[in-house]
Order: structure tokens, then sequence, then C-alpha cells
């Protein structure tokens, strides 16, 4: 059985060899230096390979590669193969929309009044389209769409900030319309927390502040 220290002490040579830990699941040690975790199963008749991901500080852990092996024979107990479906996710990432795409459809399939569209469209194209243009909507966050309207509010501009959430809010609403499986950020970046509007007050019309016949 495998432990941290014996996997740190793995030295590449000049083929690829193989270390069982426990389980079923192994490491591949490539010329590279490299350290993939991987395990071998069998499905309808069939053997496959499940790379569960490479280890070290930008990848899994030991203990994250264990716990990663157990939902992988999860799905192998319930006749699914964990292997295609990682390969079924690389491409649905792979073929994922950007922001950016969304957006220039909403603008296009999106009815509002043309001094609407051209106040939104500027917005979108100077504070918004930079950013989030080429980003995955699963990639963009709450965290991001506070620090785009903070960046916003700062130069000056609070009502243009709230704009710019109400935007992304309309693309996001759009594209899980449309069937996209995210959540939209700006469920939780409230107006308010934003910027706030104090009104201001109204003087009275002459005939309001004329007294009333008793």
């Amino acid at each position: 059985m495998l432990t941290d220290t014996a996997i740190k002490a793995l030295k590449a040579q000049k083929k690829l060899y193989k270390v069982s830990d426990r389980d079923g699941m192994y490491v591949v040690v490539q010329p590279s230096g490299a350290i993939v975790f991987r395990y071998d199963y069998r499905l309808n008749g069939r053997r496959e390979t499940l790379t569960l991901g490479r280890y070290g500080p930008d990848g899994l852990s030991l203990a994250r590669a264990r716990e990663k092996l157990i939902d992988a024979k999860r799905a192998i107990s319930e006749g699914r193969s964990p292997a295609q479906e990682k390969q079924h996710d690389k491409r649905r990432l792979k073929e994922a929309k950007r922001f950016g795409e969304f957006g220039e459809k909403w603008f296009q399939e999106s009815r509002m009044a043309d001094s609407t569209r051209a106040m939104r469209r500027s917005i979108y194209e100077r504070d918004i389209l930079p950013t989030f243009r080429n980003r995955l909507l699963t990639e963009i966050t709450p965290d991001d769409l506070r620090m785009m309207c903070g960046k916003v509010k700062d130069r000056g501009a609070p009502a243009t900030a709230v704009h710019v959430r109400d935007i992304v809010k309309l693309i996001f609403a759009f594209a899980i319309l449309y069937g996209e499986k995210v959540a939209n950020p700006a469920d939780e970046v409230g107006p308010a927390s934003i910027a706030t509007f104090v009104p201001k007050d109204r003087s009275l019309s002459p005939a309001e502040m004329a007294p009333r016949s008793p």
C-alpha cells in the first residue's frame, strides 16, 4: 500500500512503470517524472482503464485519489463506465459555449426598447465583455461579478455597476432557459450590495400646499 512519503520517493526511469496501491488502484510513473493514479476494471466483458488524475500540489493527493476510486467503483456497480463518463465530461467542457457567445445571442433574440438596447450594449462592450468574453459560463463566479461591479462603482459609476449585474443576470437566465446547466452568479449579488441610492426629496406643488377646506 502506498503512502505520500513512498510516492514522493518514486523516481523516473527510462520506461514507464507501475506501483500498486490498494483496492486495485496504482500509480504510473512516467519518464517525465509525472505520477498518475489509474484503475483497471472490467465492465460488460470489456477491460477499461480510468485515469483518476495526476499526483501533486496541482493535482490529486493520495487521499483524494482514493475517494475518487470509491466513486468510480460505485459507478461500476451501477453499470456505468467511469472512464467513458470522464471522456464525456471532457467533450462537454470542450464544446461548452463562452459567455460572449450567449451575450450576442441574448442581444439578438431579446426584445427591448432601442434606447435600452443601446445603453445595455454600451455597458456590455465596455465593462463586461473585456473580462468575460472567453470565459465558460461555469467559470464565472459571484466573486468575479462582485469584483467587476466594484471596479465600475469605484470609478464613480454606481448606477452603471448595478446595470452590469443586471445584464450578466439576464444573459445567464437566457443561457439557462436554453438548457445550460449552470448557476446564475448574479443570484448571489444583490443590487443593494453594489450600491444604494437615496431618493431625492420632492417639492410639494402649490395645489398640495394649499389649505384644505374642512
